[in-house]
């Protein structure tokens, strides 16, 4: 006779076995709810906490080991003038990569947008704004070309923008000729391309208007992302496209607006790069694409989709740019900055990976 007949057959048999599940049970939600899991469900729910106590632990390092020079004013807004750029860049990247992709020309974009900025308003002598405006629209053009081709086409996200990342660079060098705008003409003729170079004092602290811009985009991107309907298809489609479909939620446009939008702020970045460099350049921002997915993956985004925070990729740049300048100022060689920043990145990289095996 087979266990199973024996239970039947043996009503009190049953009713210990019944009586023992409850405790089975009871003592697996003990394990599930001990220390550990209870960190690694806090970091699930706020994924920026890991990048804000990286940040806040590499500053108090720095300011141990530096003191006043590394805790004044000047240096503090000299890390926001050095990545608002990256920080700008990386927000765009945020929003492709929230939704399970990447966008490897938003370094191209930005530059070209800038160019279109530069020639417009130079060679073609159309009025500084409405040059402004043309670079503005080259971005969401791009990044409406990249999001079609991925939603509507079904391309890989990662080669359709390594092909733009190409298309859009050789672009940039044939149309301007390589030819460099240079600042002194800039501030002569068309001071608004100057604008987010711009500077304002504030408690004794000097921000540029590319510094409060990238704070505003992120302030204003995470609110959108966490409290309209737009960012919740946003991170239902990182997440599943196909359950996000069933639901309701509208895949293709969706997506096709992520990436117009990260062209646009990509175009923004672009008119602040002039504004940081004085100049209007082919080669500047060259990395930008690589430094906007460290900062990203050092701010808790996944890179699976679906999961991470805008506020996070804040974190992520301003950790770089910490690291970057507390080993200027200790003189350090540059070579240990790229070090600790790949290692940061792996350890982002595991570390969301854990934290991706918790169960809510």
């Amino acid at each position: 006779m087979t266990s199973s007949n024996q239970t039947a057959a043996n009503p009190a048999s049953y009713e210990a076995a019944a009586a023992a599940t409850p405790q089975q049970v009871a003592a697996f939600d003990d394990h599930r709810h001990g220390l550990m899991h209870k960190v690694q469900h806090a970091l699930h729910m706020t994924p920026s906490l890991v990048p804000l106590i990286v940040l806040l632990l590499s500053m108090l390092v720095f300011g141990i080991l530096l003191g006043s020079k590394f805790f004044s004013p000047f240096a503090l807004t000299l890390i926001l003038q050095q990545v608002q750029i990256v920080g700008i860049v990386a927000a765009a990247q945020s929003l492709v990569i929230l939704t399970a992709g990447i966008d490897l020309s938003v370094g191209a974009i930005m530059v070209l947008s800038s160019v279109v900025m530069g020639q417009f308003a130079f060679r073609y002598g159309l009025p500084v704004p409405l040059a402004v405006f043309s670079g503005l629209l080259c971005g969401s053009i791009c990044g409406y070309i990249n999001g079609w081709l991925v939603a509507a086409m079904k391309l890989p996200p990662f080669i359709v923008t390594l092909g733009m990342w190409q298309i859009v660079l050789a672009t940039n060098f044939l149309y301007s000729a390589n030819e460099t705008i240079r600042a002194q003409e800039i501030a002569e003729q068309a001071p608004l391309l100057h604008f987010f170079g711009n500077k304002v004092n504030i408690g004794g602290a000097i921000f540029t208007y590319g510094v409060i811009f990238m704070v505003l985009l992120v302030i204003v991107l995470a609110y959108c992302l966490r409290h309209t309907a737009w960012g919740r298809h946003v991170y239902a489609v990182g997440d599943d496209p196909e359950a996000a479909a069933l639901s309701g939620v509208q895949v293709k446009k969706t997506l096709i607006s992520v990436y117009v939008l990260s062209g646009l702020i990509c175009a923004f970045a672009g008119w602040a790069l002039i504004g940081r460099i004085g100049s209007v350049s082919p080669t500047s921002g060259q990395l930008s694409n690589i430094e906007s997915i460290t900062a990203v993956v050092i701010g808790g985004i996944s890179l699976f989709g679906g999961r991470g925070s805008i506020l996070g990729t804040l974190f992520g740049a301003l950790i770089v740019g910490v690291f970057t300048l507390g080993l200027r100022l200790l003189g350090a060689d540059a070579q240990w900055t790229y070090l600790l920043i790949g290692v940061l990145i792996i350890a982002a990289v595991a570390v969301d990976q854990w934290i991706r095996k918790v169960s809510v």
